[in-house]
């Protein structure tokens, strides 16, 4: 599965790089020339490219504030903040972390509960955290439930701290790597960066647009098709392209042939079964989309189109179904190229 990762970050690299859409930008002197930095964290290979006289500089500070938050954020560290807080069961976070905690449990209200940071115990249960898979017995994952719920979770604003419910862990890795790729923008904003893109895994942050002033452009991976091939692409200017996929991280059970991936329902235990194959969200906000292209798989195309109906302003997605059917919002309908077409979702129903 690594290897398939480092492959798609590549493939997504290229198509970033390519774009025919007419813009401005300011005039650089170096605006044209880019430089690009590579490396491994939060559970993934990364790609990170920045344009103009400040670029390499930013690079530098970029690399350096996805180190600090790993550090912070991962679950994969006994020193990390996050597994500190399991280990106690309460404690007085950092700034990130606790903006990080509190925009989950905001998240996890507005989607009804599809979005959860504490799932980490299915997770473990199920191994996907320790990649040591296994298929539990119905009696464990009931067991296991009883520990999850975000909203057993107490969050003190004026202190940042933070209590879990008895017995609960979190694991913030289905937001912390949008909340690292919105920090990367600021970042390259305060540095003078005006043009550049980051790729995390599945997930794409891009500022502003090349700097010829043309979109970037976002390939989406074919989940039932061809490893590798891309079903549709998406121009985007100051946007977050962010998917989920039951391709990305899954096991096959060896006594049944039966395959299983990582993305966990928190109301039955087990992979979601909402229909869909990939959600991929578009929006400003990186935080946000990480967290959505989750609950939205989770939910399903119905709920889940009927949860961007209400949240329009937000963001825009693309949902492909098992057979391969594109949904497309109506935002994008003027961003997406797709080869096979798409059904337009509207916000009118």
């Amino acid at each position: 599965m690594k290897n398939l990762h480092r492959f798609l970050c590549c493939l997504l690299a290229a198509l970033l790089l390519t774009g025919c859409s007419a813009g401005t930008v300011e005039p650089d002197p170096e605006a044209e020339e880019s430089s690009t930095q590579y490396l491994e964290a939060m559970d993934t290979y990364m790609t990170l490219t920045a344009y103009g006289s400040s670029r390499d500089e930013a690079l530098d500070a970029a690399v350096e504030e996805i180190q600090r938050l790993e550090a912070l954020l991962t679950v994969g560290s006994e020193d990390s903040e996050v597994s500190q807080l399991n280990q106690a069961g309460t404690a007085v976070l950092s700034e990130d972390t606790a903006a990080l905690v509190e925009r989950a449990l905001e998240i996890y209200d507005s989607t009804g509960g599809a979005f959860d940071i504490t799932v980490s115990p299915l997770m473990e249960l199920w191994g996907f955290t320790t990649q040591d898979y296994q298929v539990p017995d119905p009696s464990e994952i009931q067991a296991t439930l009883a520990l999850v719920g975000a909203d057993r979770i107490s969050y003190d604003a004026d202190t940042s701290t933070v209590t879990l419910g008895e017995g609960q862990s979190i694991d913030l890795g289905g937001i912390a790597k949008g909340y690292t790729s919105q920090r990367l923008m600021e970042l390259f904003e305060v540095m003078g960066v005006t043009s550049a893109m980051v790729s995390l895994g599945g997930n794409i942050q891009c500022l502003g647009t090349k700097p010829d002033g043309s979109l970037w452009r976002v390939g989406i991976q074919d989940p039932v098709g061809s490893e590798g091939a891309i079903v549709a692409v998406i121009e985007v200017e100051d946007q977050a392209v962010i998917t989920s996929g039951s391709y990305e991280r899954y096991f096959t059970d060896e006594a049944t042939g039966e395959t299983y991936h990582h993305i966990l329902d928190p109301a039955t235990g087990y992979p979601a079964d909402s229909g869909l194959v990939s959600v991929t969200i578009v929006t400003p906000d990186g935080t946000l989309g990480d967290a959505l292209s989750t609950a939205l798989f989770i939910m399903g195309l119905e709920e889940g189109t009927a949860y961007w109906q209400a949240h329009s302003d937000e963001f825009q997605a693309v949902f492909i179904d098992a057979d391969g059917n594109l949904y497309v919002t109506e935002g994008l309908e003027d961003s997406v190229e797709a080869d096979e077409g798409y059904t337009l979702l509207t916000a009118d129903g």
